[in-house]
């Protein structure tokens, strides 16, 4: 698995299914991407890509692991687009 171009299909996602926060930045429920039939074809371990992606601060949210049903109001933001 080449984790940088997971964390960048990860940016690209977010910003398709994340809506804009008043700091510019997107923000996405850990939901909405674990039951997004492309993102659920894009990535083999979305919750492994997203904690590769908190570790370099290219995005946030509460807590270390993520599970689906009940984190599925967890926001997550990107906090770096480019």
């Amino acid at each position: 698995m080449n984790v940088e171009h997971e964390v960048n299909l990860l940016k690209e996602e977010m910003k398709r299914l994340g809506e804009p926060n008043a700091d510019g930045q997107f923000v996405v429920p850990f939901g909405v991407l674990f039951n997004d039939d492309k993102c659920a074809n894009l990535f083999e371990a979305l919750v492994g890509t997203l904690r590769a992606a908190k570790r370099k601060k290219i995005v946030a949210y509460d807590g270390e692991m993520l599970f689906q049903g009940v984190h599925d109001n967890v926001p997550i933001t990107l906090l770096q687009a480019e």
